[in-house]
């Protein structure tokens, strides 16, 4: 049975719909992609799963418990972590600092900041400097370090690639596919197509806040010109 199931929600922000009907399922060791131009309702979709927008209608369901409307600090302890666009880490605080304070551990902790460093080698050499020096890919690794501490079993990634070097978008995605070997779930965001494809397992495709076309990669292989006619501007 699917972990993360979302069912038909409609989002709002004031009197703008940003979701209409979204509905979605994430399978335990899955990664599923979530696929669009800018202002799709990508990044709302997330929003209403964790909490920080939480739909008008419809409902969200982890490990048949029901969190439609609960508090993002409760959705989190029950086991989502999500990495927003923006990284938001903390710019005077060490790389170990950043990692440290989300911290938590449990029976079943896999993730500490030695494994953080296993994933992320390039954050090891750098641990004491402050987090707004860092470059953009560094940032990016240590946003989602973060929010490994926590040690979630769904992490929600937002636009992971967006803004970086096609070498370290490459690099990135080399770890991203050693993080899913670990058998976490993921919810990605992404405007990257290849990006998207190599990690992904299933891939839907928003337009306008509803879910236009649901595919996989395999069949993208074969023919990707309906997913590029709703990438394209």
């Amino acid at each position: 049975m699917a972990r993360l199931e979302v069912s038909d929600i409609h989002t709002s922000y004031g009197l703008s719909r940003a979701l209409s009907g979204v509905s979605l399922d994430v399978d335990e060791g899955e990664v599923v992609a979530l696929l669009g131009r800018n202002g799709v309702g990508k990044t709302t979709t997330m929003r209403s799963i964790i909490g920080l927008t939480p739909p008008q209608r419809g409902s969200v369901t982890w490990d048949n418990r029901s969190i439609t409307g609960e508090p993002v600090h409760r959705i989190a302890r029950l086991g989502i972590g999500f990495v927003p666009e923006d990284r938001r880490i903390f710019p005077q605080m060490s790389v170990s600092d950043n990692l440290q304070i989300a911290r938590r551990s449990s029976p079943e902790s896999q993730w500490n900041e030695a494994a953080v460093y296993e994933l992320f080698p390039d954050l090891g050499s750098i641990a004491d400097r402050p987090g707004g020096v860092l470059s953009g890919g560094q940032q990016q690794m240590l946003a989602i370090g973060r929010c490994l501490m926590g040690n979630p079993r769904l992490l929600l990634l937002d636009e992971p690639s967006e803004g970086l070097a096609p070498l370290v978008v490459a690099s990135l995605l080399k770890q991203l596919v050693s993080l899913k070997q670990t058998g976490l779930s993921i919810l990605l965001a992404e405007q990257n197509l290849r990006f998207a494809l190599e990690l992904s397992d299933r891939v839907h495709v928003m337009e306008r806040g509803e879910i236009r076309y649901s595919t996989v990669p395999a069949e993208v292989a074969a023919d990707d010109s309906i997913l590029k006619s709703f990438l394209t501007v």
